[in-house]
């Protein structure tokens, strides 16, 4: 048959055409209703929480989870007399600004090594950049205490050792002790991630133009290649601003012993007391989201005035010889990396054997009491069970739905997909601590839901929600990537789209969920901020309890909880990439760049 006599009769639309999808144009009836279902459910569980915490800082009721509710000012006008709650506030932004002076040039700076030169092992060098980011954010922080400590710190005992010093001389327990805390687990291990793609994707016949006029190394750096990653840079520092507010064991671990608070530690400073003043830590979770609903439209107006293309049709990648520089700058890698990985995960394993961590001159210095009484601890063995429990579950079902939710947004034309994207970006622009605020004031206001508050339910709802940004980006990727030819087959056979998905969709994105599983059991066995607020004493996991045992000055078992926390997402993770190697399933790590 004349192929040719057919295509104007397709165009036409007077002959049906196999490469028409009737499946994305007409839903039955059930698919339709499981995806309004699905939207309703998660505007519920991750827009509701917030938009009851806002509501709620209007409610002055002097019983503040009694009914009937009264309405009014009066929350607002005593927080705007409290000058201490917008001090946190401005404490949070001061502290992204001085961690982002300090680990910003030092990100650029090494994000262009690894990508632009000829420097040797770049990839391994990124990869351990990739290590330092999935290390728990508390277990650095606790490293850093241990060998910071003004008075038995690991470092500044070594240096009175040969320099007489009545303390000191470095002090974590101060603004630029948190800063510095900041920058080695907040700041430079993601920004390089991120940065180091953008650079790699340059063009170098643009900074070779540069060059051929005359311009030296310097020069075509600062007017060229950093012009040209306005709009990545941009990005970047509007994630570092989220990871920011999104902290809160580095400043309840050292800003809260000398009374410096920002807003997470306020809100649970305020939560958590003897007498919890739940209207004001709700004034303050308010006026947190004002200051990210102004600062975050700024950069993606920035990124999007202008435009800043690296690659084109034409083009070309090229590196910078370094010549004999070569051996310096990759041993200054080296101590970065220490820095930021072995160097504080070293002081948690001395500190964890030690009688008195940072106290040399006892008659018994190294023991493995601290060890042999955490194992027996039930405590710490309930703590193990319930991350064990929370963290495969979120692996399990968190990358289901999210694959599930990923397919309505690429692959269907329902008229709710756009809103269902939209629900999920907002969700992960919102710090944990109000997330965890949110749910609190959802748990305990609303009829019926009380009963969840402090159990494990509550729990599993938070880390399984949680990582929802991330996980949708991450199976929108492939889903775009991947054809729809073995879809059309199937649907053309008469499958539903639940059966397609099960059985078409699923093998197909298994290498990717297997990899979203890992992730999700790491972020959710080192959840803090997210649960902190909805936990009870009896639904404590292992990062929990680390926190509550260093900051009620415990520090060897807090290290030993966080060693056995990563020995724990550890040794499962390999035992996952082994077993998935074996059956089959390639395993990559999912892109994530600008």
């Amino acid at each position: 048959m004349d192929t040719g006599l057919l295509r104007p009769a397709r165009l036409a639309g007077r002959m049906p055409s196999f490469d028409a999808r009737p499946a994305a144009l007409r839903w039955p009836r059930p698919g339709t209703a499981l995806v309004v279902l699905l939207l309703v459910a998660l505007c519920f569980l991750l827009l509701y929480p917030i938009l009851f915490v806002l509501v709620s800082t209007f409610n002055v009721t002097p019983e503040f989870w009694s009914s009937p509710r009264q309405w009014g000012l009066d929350n607002w006008r005593v927080a705007f007399s409290q000058p201490g709650l917008f001090l946190a506030l401005w404490h949070s932004v001061q502290i992204w600004v001085l961690s982002t002076a300090v680990s910003f040039p030092i990100s650029v700076a090494v994000a262009w090594l690894l990508a632009r030169t000829d420097i040797p092992g770049s990839r391994a060098f990124e990869f351990t950049f990739w290590i330092a980011f999935m290390l728990p954010m508390l277990s650095t922080a606790l490293g850093w205490i241990l060998l910071l400590d003004s008075h038995i710190g690991f470092v500044n005992v070594a240096i009175r050792s040969v320099i007489p010093l009545g303390s000191g001389p470095f002090d974590v327990f101060s603004v630029p002790g948190i800063v510095f805390v900041h920058v080695v687990t907040n700041g430079i291990p993601i920004e390089v991630m991120l940065l180091t793609p953008a650079f790699r994707n340059m063009d170098t016949r643009l900074e070779e133009a540069a060059r051929t006029s005359g311009a030296t190394t310097l020069q075509v750096m600062r007017r060229v290649t950093l012009s040209l990653m306005v709009s990545p840079m941009v990005l970047v520092l509007a994630l570092h601003l989220l990871r920011i507010f999104q902290s809160f064991e580095i400043e309840q671990l050292i800003g809260v012993p000398f009374g410096y608070y920002v807003y997470s530690t306020r809100i649970f400073d305020l939560i958590r007391s003897d007498t919890p003043n739940y209207p004001q830590a709700s004034v303050l979770a308010s006026m947190t989201l004002l200051v990210l609903a102004i600062i975050l439209p700024l950069q993606r107006r920035i990124v999007e005035g202008r435009r800043y293309t690296t690659i084109g049709t034409s083009f070309k990648p090229g590196l910078i010889g370094l010549g004999p520089w070569r051996p310096v700058v990759a041993s200054a890698l080296v101590l970065l990396i220490c820095c930021l990985t072995v160097i504080p995960l070293a002081s948690l394993v001395v500190g964890s054997f030690m009688t008195r961590a940072g106290i040399f001159g006892l008659a018994r210095t190294f023991t493995a009491n601290h060890w042999l009484q955490a194992l027996k601890d039930p405590n710490l063995l309930n703590a193990i069970h319930l991350t064990l429990v929370i963290s495969a579950t979120a692996a399990i079902l968190s990358p289901l739905l999210f694959s599930m939710i990923a397919y309505v947004v690429v692959r269907t034309r329902f008229k709710g997909r756009s809103a269902l994207d939209l629900v999920i970006w907002i969700a992960g622009a919102m710090p944990g601590i109000l997330v965890g605020l949110g749910f609190l004031s959802v748990f305990l206001g609303t009829p019926g839901l009380r009963v969840l508050f402090g159990t494990i339910w509550a729990l599993l709802i938070v880390v399984i929600l949680r990582p929802a940004t991330l996980g949708t980006n991450v199976m929108k990727g492939v889903f775009v990537q991947v054809g729809q030819d073995m879809e059309d087959a199937a649907r053309i056979f008469g499958a539903s789209w639940l059966r397609t998905y099960w059985r078409i969709w699923l093998p197909l994105l298994m290498p990717m969920l297997v990899v979203l599983s890992m992730m999700t059991f790491v972020i959710a066995a080192n959840a803090t901020s997210d649960i902190v607020l909805v936990a009870s004493q009896s639904t404590n996991t292992m990062s929990l309890l680390a926190l509550q045992m260093a900051s009620s000055g415990f520090r060897e078992e807090a290290s030993i909880i966080s060693i056995l926390l990563i020995m724990l997402t550890a040794s499962l993770i390999s035992i996952v990439r082994v077993w998935s190697s074996r059956m089959g399933l390639p395993q990559a790590a999912p892109s994530i760049s600008p």
